[in-house]
């Protein structure tokens, strides 16, 4: 099980440094907000979306931090700064890094605290869920930044 662990720890950090990386990547700042045609959500709330899904799910659920998660705001909040949203992902890095070091391996198998999807799973199934989530958006805001800096080229 420590092999999971590790796993899933360099899985997090890879993506998570791939999503600062790809935030990084915008050449104006206002495009990391911009939506367009029937792409609905901007890189920035992706980016709130995915800080908030892993500081509840793992932070708070495993990690006991307290955190408080509002995931209205993470879709319709005002612009915050690059600067801003890359310290957010970096502190969602240090959080799933002290929750994974200290977590009992016995307890992945264990039910996940909270039902989440439909139906309950193991804590290490959805521990994998959160990574293919992270994944999955981190994709879109790829697609997304390709799409508006080539907007009309």
């Amino acid at each position: 099980m420590t092999m999971i662990i590790d796993t899933l720890k360099t899985l997090f950090n890879r993506d998570l440094n791939r999503l600062i990386a790809e935030i990084e990547l915008y050449n104006n700042e206002a495009d990391i907000w911009k939506v367009k045609g029937q792409i609905n959500n901007s890189a920035g709330h992706l980016c709130l979306h995915l800080v908030g899904n892993l500081n509840t799910y793992i932070g708070k659920e495993l990690g006991h931090t307290g955190y408080v998660r509002n995931r209205e705001l993470e879709f319709s909040s005002e612009p915050i700064p690059r600067q801003k949203l890359i310290q957010n992902v970096k502190n969602t890095i240090e959080i799933i890094n002290q929750t994974l070091n200290n977590f009992d391996k016995n307890l992945l198998e264990a039910e996940y605290p909270m039902k989440v999807l439909e139906y309950k799973t193991s804590t290490v199934f959805f521990l994998i869920h959160l990574t293919t989530h992270l994944s999955y958006h981190l994709g879109q805001i790829n697609y997304h930044r390709r799409l508006i800096e080539n907007d009309g080229k």
